[in-house]
C-alpha cells in the first residue's frame, strides 16, 4: 500500500559469517518521502575483518561499540510499525538479520522483504541491476558499500518505483 511506512536496510559484514554485521543503516520512509535514518556501528562476534577493503570499517572502528544485541532495542524502535523491509539483494540482508538475531538470542523479525534488484529489473528492465547501475539510471547519489548511502539509495529506488505506479505488494517476499 502506498501510504505504508517501510524501512530500507543495508548491512556491512566483517567476515564471511552472516552474523558478523559491523554496520547497519535503516531508512524509514513512506510514499511521501524519507522520514528518518539511523546508522549503527556494530561490534561483531569476531575480531577478524576480511572485508575492510570493501567498506573501510576496521575492528578499531567498532571495538568499543555495542554488539548487535546491544543495539537491538534501537533497531526495533526504527522498525516499529513498518509494513516491509527493502534491501538491494534482499536475500543477503535478510540472512544477515536472521543470523545476527540468532547470535544475539533475540526474536527475529517477521516482516516481508522487498528486493530492489528484482524491483529495478521489473520496473525499469535494468540489467545488470547492481546498486551502482540502478543509481546511475535514476541519477541517485551513491557512495557504494557505505551502509548509510546504500540504505538511502535503496529507499530512493522504492520511492521512484512508487512514483511510477509500481505494485510493491506484488514484489514482497
Amino acid at each position: 500500500m502506498p501510504d505504508d511506512v517501510f524501512a530500507a536496510i543495508d548491512f556491512e559484514t566483517a567476515d564471511c559469517g552472516r552474523d558478523s554485521a559491523c554496520a547497519l543503516s535503516i531508512v524509514r520512509a513512506n510514499a511521501t518521502g524519507i522520514q528518518e535514518q539511523k546508522t549503527f556501528l556494530i561490534r561483531p562476534p569476531r575480531r577478524e575483518f576480511v572485508f575492510t577493503y570493501i567498506h573501510g570499517i576496521t575492528w578499531s572502528d567498532v571495538a568499543s561499540m555495542p554488539s548487535f544485541a546491544g543495539h537491538w532495542p534501537d533497531i526495533l524502535n526504527m522498525l516499529r510499525e513498518v509494513s516491509y523491509l527493502a534491501a538491494h539483494n534482499a536475500a543477503f540482508d535478510r540472512s544477515v538479520m536472521a543470523a545476527c538475531c540468532r547470535q544475539a538470542g533475540v526474536q527475529g523479525l517477521e516482516h516481508p522483504y522487498l528486493c530492489t534488484v528484482k524491483l529495478a529489473r521489473k520496473v525499469w528492465s535494468l540489467r545488470p541491476a547492481k546498486l551502482p547501475d540502478v543509481c546511475r539510471h535514476l541519477r541517485l547519489p551513491l557512495k557504494h558499500h557505505d551502509a548509510a548511502s546504500d540504505a538511502l539509495a535503496c529507499a530512493s529506488i522504492v520511492l521512484a518505483a512508487l512514483q511510477q505506479g509500481a505494485d510493491i505488494d506484488a514484489h514482497l517476499g
